[in-house]
């Protein structure tokens, strides 16, 4: 368990420089005209608009320099925009600004833009630009910004612009708010008897302080995730800590699986190779399947962090268009494969009709584990893409706690493992010591 330990401590350590967790829908900052003129453009960001009342809500805090500047801001339909930043006719920056949807002119305090007849839910891009903005000199220098806050919102159930979830986050608070609910009440039923369990020791000892672990940091991203969305259906900012606080929880308990998974299933198969039959198998005991583990998960580590640094969206599992992404898959698929065949060399050279069956539901939970996420990026290719991020992220949680609640049906059944580990002289893997061989404890 000291690589794990090694993990952790990198994991801590990483966490201080955390990206932010989500990006809030309500956005505070400044108009700048030295910003507008070198992109042509100043980006101010982009939300999936939804219904026939959505609501674009500015305030300003200087008229005057407003005014001074025509400042005004241009929306754009994502299609539209990168039609025109793709196209080769060459617009010029006038021309590309005349072809926005939308237009507001911010000559008040305060203004609503609806952006209405929206016929099924798609991005839009809110960009600023002023007077200055397509010149080439350096007129505006010295003008002064303007700040602003602008909030983006969606209509509610009721029609009302009151929903700060753009349309490829909406349901995200309910289901997380299901989550806990389950996460609670599976804890009131199943606690005690767990942590019994737990504590007398034997066999499967190891194994359910791990998966033990790697469920309560699921459970922990699970809560941090619903008391920043709670936050964020209020204000449209959120908890940002919370967000990170949801991702790192999401990260740890991808490492204690992984590890998990790869130390049970290359110690069986190192094992079955190099030691005769009448020998224990041990997790610690096979130097070979834990560097190899401690390397795959070290590779897992790095990717999940580049992928964590590359794409701050607020859930873990839909940045598969990222090149990290694109690894990560890669990477699972892979292991998937591997250790799909090393199990099945064992469960085919295994004569015990009941260990087959134990090792071949623990092939189950594993390769589900590990190919859940392939398989849902696959899947929501065929969804739209505002629908894409829930399809991966929902269903790869779901995927994921069914892998555990077999994992854990599979190590807790008293009777399989007696009459498993009873049909030979060799026991279980994850023994703790050769003294536990005589008997199961639970």
């Amino acid at each position: 368990m000291g690589a794990l330990r090694l993990l952790a401590v990198v994991l801590a350590c990483c966490c201080s420089c955390w990206p932010p967790g989500s990006r809030a829908r309500t956005l505070r900052g400044s108009f700048s005209s030295a910003a507008a003129r070198d992109a042509r453009g100043q980006s101010i960001g982009h939300f999936q608009f939804h219904g026939d009342h959505a609501l674009l809500c500015v305030r300003i805090n200087n008229i005057a320099a407003a005014v001074e500047k025509e400042a005004k801001l241009y929306l754009f339909q994502a299609q539209e925009w990168l039609t025109l930043q793709e196209s080769s006719h060459g617009y010029t920056c006038s021309e590309k600004l005349s072809k926005a949807q939308l237009t507001m002119t911010m000559n008040q305090t305060e203004h609503n833009l609806t952006v209405s007849q929206i016929p099924y839910p798609q991005m839009w891009y809110v960009f600023y630009a002023d007077k200055y903005t397509c010149k080439d000199d350096n007129e505006n220098s010295q003008v002064e910004d303007v700040s602003f806050e602008i909030m983006l919102l969606n209509p509610d159930a009721e029609g009302n612009p009151l929903d700060h979830f753009s349309a490829g986050e909406s349901g995200l608070h309910e289901f997380f708010f299901l989550l806990v609910l389950v996460y609670f009440v599976i804890a009131c039923i199943y606690a005690q008897s767990l942590w019994q369990a737990i504590k007398k020791g034997g066999p499967m000892h190891m194994i359910l302080k791990v998966l033990t672990t790697a469920l309560l940091l699921q459970a922990g991203s699970a809560l941090a995730n619903y008391i920043h969305f709670s936050s964020y259906s209020k204000d449209g900012i959120g908890v940002p800590f919370m967000g990170s606080l949801a991702e790192f929880f999401d990260i740890a308990s991808q490492i204690q699986m992984l590890y998990l998974l790869l130390s049970l299933c290359m110690g069986w198969t190192i094992v079955r190779m190099k030691k005769s039959q009448s020998r224990p198998l041990q997790w610690d005991s096979t130097p070979a399947s834990t560097g190899i583990a401690v390397f795959i998960v070290i590779t897992q580590t790095i990717l999940l962090f580049w992928e964590q640094f590359e794409d701050t969206r607020p859930h873990s599992y839909n940045s598969h268009d990222s090149l990290a992404g694109i690894l990560l898959i890669i990477l699972r698929i892979c292991l998937a494969l591997s250790l799909g065949c090393g199990l099945y060399q064992i469960i085919t050279v295994e004569r015990s009709t009941l260990k087959r069956e134990f090792y071949i539901t623990f092939a189950k939970g594993c390769i589900l584990w590990f190919l859940c996420h392939p398989g849902l990026a696959c899947i929501s290719f065929m969804f739209n893409d505002y629908q894409r991020d829930k399809v991966i992220t929902i269903g790869v949680i779901l995927c994921q706690s069914v892998s555990m609640v077999i994992l854990y049906r599979l190590f807790l059944s008293h009777s399989l493992y007696w009459e498993v580990s009873s049909l030979s002289s060799v026991t279980l893997p994850l023994t703790i010591s050769s003294g536990h061989k005589s008997r199961p404890h639970f």
